[in-house]
This record gives structure tokens, sequence and C-alpha cells, in this order.
């Protein structure tokens, strides 16, 4: 297997409200399996899916929803490793390359956390420092890289 395969397809979410671009306070959710672990809602890419295939697929596992909007997607895909505690679980890979795009949701979104396989057990919306604050240490270099990209754009 190659480094390059060693890193599992994913895909994840910077969700704005409706009231977005007035308010600018992105989505997160508290993991259910990892101790005050905050994070953008994110999922591996089925083999022979698309990209944005799996975004919707995704946000209606996660979050119960996928009545968004794409608004911006960031230009490249971006990887990390998983820490020793989770990588583990997740043989082969070592880690996730991810393609991440920012979503608004629209006015008739409801989010629903309690889902078929519930991943997280809280959600709030945040303002970008307090996501990148409460982010998992592991993902940290990611989360700023993205939401950097997105202020930069003028869009967070």
């Amino acid at each position: 297997m190659s480094k390059k395969n060693l890193y599992r397809p994913n895909v994840a979410m910077i969700i704005v409200s409706s009231s977005y671009p007035h308010t600018k306070e992105i989505f997160l959710a508290q993991r259910n399996d990892l101790n005050d672990v905050w994070q953008f809602p994110q999922g591996g890419i089925d083999e022979g899916e698309e990209v944005v295939e799996a975004l919707f697929r995704e946000l209606l596992e996660e979050i119960g929803t996928d009545r968004v909007e794409v608004i911006a997607e960031f230009p490249e895909w971006i990887s990390y490793d998983f820490p020793p505690r989770i990588a583990e679980s997740m043989k082969p890979f070592i880690g996730q390359t991810q393609k991440y795009f920012l979503v608004k949701l629209h006015e008739s979104a409801t989010i629903n956390i309690h889902t078929h396989k519930p991943e997280f057990n809280d959600y709030k919306f945040v303002t970008v420092d307090e996501a990148l604050n409460l982010s998992a240490s592991f993902k940290k270099n990611v989360y700023e890289n993205v939401l950097s990209y997105f202020k930069k754009e003028g869009l967070l």
C-alpha cells in the first residue's frame, strides 16, 4: 500500500446557519465516542462515490439533514494523521485526506443529531475562534488552514 493510500478519503463540512452572511457562526458538534472532542461533520467517501454525493450523504447521516447550499470549496485536499488511540481502530489507514466545503443551512433545515447511528451528543454554533479552541489537537492545523482560507476569501 503506497503512502497516499494510507490516508482515508473523506469529506468535511463547515456549516453556517441560515442567517449567514449576517451571522457568521459555524456548526460544531461534540463526538459521543471521544471525551470532550468537538469537530465539524465529516465522513468517508465510499468507493465509486463522487465527493459531492458523499457530502450530502454524510450530512444526512450525521446531522439529519442535507438541506444545504454549497457556498464554497477548499481548493485542495488536506490531510492529517490519526492519534494512536484512533489509528488502531482505523487500520490500515494512518490518517485522512479531506475535501472541505462551506455550506449554508436552508431556512427549512432541521438539525437532528439523534440519527440512525449517532456520532454526536451535542452541537452548537460558534465563532471561528471558538471552533479552533474547542477542536481536537490533531485536527487543529487542518481547521486553522481551512478556516483561514475561507476568512481570506471574505466568507467567514
